[in-house]
């Protein structure tokens, strides 16, 4: 009485899979190993490993160019 057999589980997981659907179930299964990898990425940044995207060629150009355009209109307060 104190553990479930292997047809109390199969029972339980007939009902949630009625409940919920099996493709409820997927998306959600798919959330949650997103989760569990953000998770992991995210330790692995805190332990000083640095992140590196990639940019198209052409974003690069466009971002180099925003840089130098750059105008700080704070900088009169900032002094």
């Amino acid at each position: 009485m104190g553990s479930f057999s292997i047809w109390h589980w199969l029972i339980v997981l007939l009902i949630v899979v009625m409940v919920f659907g099996t493709k409820k179930l997927k998306n959600i299964g798919s959330d949650l190993g997103g989760a569990v990898k953000g998770f992991k990425d995210g330790m692995k940044d805190a332990n000083g490993n640095p992140v590196t995207e990639e940019k198209p060629a052409g974003q690069v150009a466009a971002s180099a160019t925003a840089e130098k355009t750059t105008i700080d209109v704070e900088a009169k307060t900032k002094s």
